[in-house]
């Protein structure tokens, strides 16, 4: 059965992180999309490892579901392949910095001429205009600016980088597929194109709803340790004998009472009623630790197995592939990879009637050339000669 956005095609400019996740979350869900790669440079990601049989399990994962086309985009032969593919692909992923684009003769307005109801999406660092429009970064750095940084970390250590990487994927990817689709939905609506300015440090600015309300209209700025979610109260992570560790997240009264109770500490229980008091909290985090800490973990997941109290234990990822939970929901697929299998992490999107397909895992630089071209119309002399002078691979 077909995905949902069968019928969407698109063409993916974009390479590293987070057009191809972006990308990869809309050929999951059955858009057709068409890699556009350079023959002389590769995507950093194909050399990421680790490495199966010489294919790297990060590019094959990020790049499932989609075909490749390896052209030189500097070439007039290679503009004139993207202007014929634009009668079939009216969306464009694009994730160069401001210019680059336009320097190629591929710019918004050069390729509507082309595909009047083009939906142009470009996704950056820090957008298409401002100060930082051409400043290069990276998602630490979208971070820091956006100051999601600040108050993440320990007051001992100082901020600390996510192992996430939230800017790129939260708010660049994410972002990119909901502008995106809206966007799609006012073409079907109204027949307008449209292009899409996606920032990353936009993004990661706007992903803070439960800082920002203080920060704007109270002058309260959130620090290391000082917010409920971020260190400053018991929600956190706490070490067990055998230097595992524990999540306790209980933070409703019903839940805090059922996990001291659990573990024969009802004694701390006045103290969370004084949350307000940076010497109860400190107090009521100092009882926790030091009860954790006097077993192994799994002794503490064996008294809280019947205790509904929102404290699970800090998984690593091989850990949680294995979770009962994330096992029944199917969150591992193997996809095809030539006459074998990949095991890759599997959409979390789940529709009822148009469900998620695994075609085939990422393909090699330039596996679809020859059949796209040829289908764009190209004779197998155009194509010996485009290989000769390297604009295709």
């Amino acid at each position: 059965m077909p995905g949902p956005l069968q019928g969407l095609r698109i063409l993916d400019f974009s390479t590293l992180l987070p057009g191809p996740f972006a990308s990869m979350m809309l050929a999951d869900m059955g858009a057709d999309v068409l890699r556009i790669e350079s023959p002389q440079r590769a995507d950093l990601v194909r050399w990421m490892p680790p490495f199966v049989q010489g294919v790297s399990l990060v590019h094959a994962q990020l790049n499932r579901n989609k075909d490749s086309l390896a052209l030189d985009l500097k070439s007039e032969e290679g503009r004139a392949v993207i202007f014929r593919l634009l009668q079939e692909y009216d969306v464009v992923i694009e994730q160069f910095r401001p210019g680059v684009m336009q320097r190629l003769g591929l710019d918004e307005a050069s390729l509507r001429q082309h595909c009047p109801g083009l939906i142009y999406c470009s996704l950056t660092g820090y957008g298409q205009s401002g100060p930082y429009r051409d400043r290069a970064g990276h998602d630490l750095n979208y971070l820091a600016i956006a100051g999601a940084l600040s108050y993440n970390g320990r007051k001992a250590s100082g901020p600390q980088p996510m192992s996430v990487q939230f800017a790129d994927l939260a708010g660049g990817s994410a972002h990119a597929v909901i502008a995106l689709l809206a966007a799609v939905i006012h073409r079907q609506r109204t027949g307008e194109g449209q292009s899409i300015d996606i920032s990353m440090t936009d993004a990661a600015f706007a992903l803070q709803p439960l800082a920002t309300p203080a920060a704007l209209m109270a002058g309260e700025d959130p620090g290391l340790e000082t917010e409920t979610l971020n260190g400053g109260g018991f929600y956190d992570c706490y070490v067990c004998a055998d230097g595992a560790y524990l999540s306790v997240a209980a933070l409703e009264p019903v839940f805090m009472q059922s996990f001291l109770g659990a573990i024969d500490r009802l004694d701390l229980q006045d103290l969370t009623l004084a949350h307000a008091d940076a010497s109860s909290v400190q107090r009521l985090k100092t009882g926790i630790a030091q009860t954790l800490l006097a077993q192994p973990r799994a002794h503490w997941l064996q008294v809280l197995a019947a205790c509904d109290a929102c404290v699970e234990p800090v998984l690593s990822l091989r850990e949680a592939a294995k979770h009962p939970q994330l096992q029944a929901r199917g969150m591992l697929v193997d996809v095809p990879q030539g006459s074998s299998h990949l095991t890759q992490v599997a959409s979390p999107l789940r529709f009822s009637r148009t469900p998620v397909a695994y075609r085939h895992a990422g393909k090699d630089l330039g596996a679809d050339s020859s059949r796209i071209l040829t289908q764009l119309g190209y004779s197998p002399d155009d194509l010996a000669a485009f290989r000769r002078r390297g604009i295709i691979a």
